[in-house]
This record gives C-alpha cells, sequence and structure tokens, in this order.
C-alpha cells in the first residue's frame, strides 16, 4: 500500500500537520505550490480585494506548481489544506481536477481558526475526476488527533 500525504499551507499550520502525519504514517510528502506564491496581503481575508478573497469568489483556478510524480503508484491519499470560506482553497481544487483519481482512498483533513469542514467533501467532489472512496473528512486541533484517525482508517 502506497500512501501519500498531499498538502497547501497558507501560513505554515497545515504544512505542521502534514508533516507530523506524513512521519506518523510513513507517507510520502508532496507540498501543493500555487504556481504564483502568495504573499501576507494575499492572505488578507479582511480585505475584501485580497487574492485570497478575489479567487474564492470569483471561482478562479490557481495553477499548481507541479503534481506528484508516480501518481498511479498511491493507493491512499490524505489531502490538507486550510478552510477558506468554509471549503478547500481554489488551489486544491486545481490540484483535484487536474489528477485522476480512480481507484484511489482519500482522507480530507483540514485546519482552521474556527469553522468545521462543514460541506467541504461534498463541494471538492466534482473536481475529483474518476470518483475516489472517501475515507473521512475533518478540521483537526492537534496533530495527534489527526494521527489517531488515521490510523483508525487503515
Amino acid at each position: 500500500m502506497e500512501l501519500l500525504t498531499a498538502y497547501f499551507s497558507a501560513e505554515g499550520n497545515t504544512e505542521k500537520f502534514a508533516e507530523a502525519l506524513a512521519q506518523a504514517m510513513n507517507t510520502e510528502l508532496f507540498a501543493i505550490l500555487p504556481e504564483t506564491p502568495y504573499t501576507k496581503s494575499d492572505l488578507n481575508w479582511k480585505n475584501p480585494l485580497a487574492r485570497c478573497n478575489r479567487e474564492k469568489i470569483g471561482r478562479k483556478d490557481v495553477p499548481v506548481q507541479e503534481f506528484p510524480e508516480n501518481w498511479d503508484a498511491y493507493d491512499t491519499v490524505f489531502l490538507g489544506f486550510p478552510i477558506w470560506y468554509y471549503g478547500a482553497p481554489n488551489v486544491i481544487q486545481t490540484f483535484c481536477k487536474g489528477l485522476d483519481w480512480s481507484g484511489k482512498k482519500l482522507f480530507l483533513f483540514a485546519t482552521s481558526g474556527g469553522s468545521d469542514i462543514g460541506k467541504t467533501a461534498e463541494k471538492l467532489a466534482p473536481y475529483l475526476n474518476g470518483e475516489p472512496v472517501l475515507l473521512g473528512a475533518g478540521v483537526f486541533r492537534s496533530s495527534g488527533e489527526l494521527i489517531a484517525r488515521a490510523k483508525e482508517l487503515l
């Protein structure tokens, strides 16, 4: 069984969770990076003209720098991101729709300052070509909680 932990982290929080998960579960680790990196002002959601707001409200694709090598070798993917507007950031949608998810198992994990994961899985489903088996989805407050849940699944 080949495992991958792929994540997008805007400010480093999700990255810490992903690194801990990858180490504990012995997975490959892959950072999802937008072609144009975010600046601090891009992420200032309090500014209605900030890039993060324009992308989300405008439903814009956010191109990624690259996709994982040997994608076909992975059968289980842990996919992490911060919650933006009660869903996944657009860069996650672009990442998902650029891959074939046929035959894969998927577990979504998110970080958030206060929101839960809500209907994120349902909102992400149209971007998951090949309809992977969704193992679960949640917002985690600690990497220990995330790792415990991942171990329950496998």
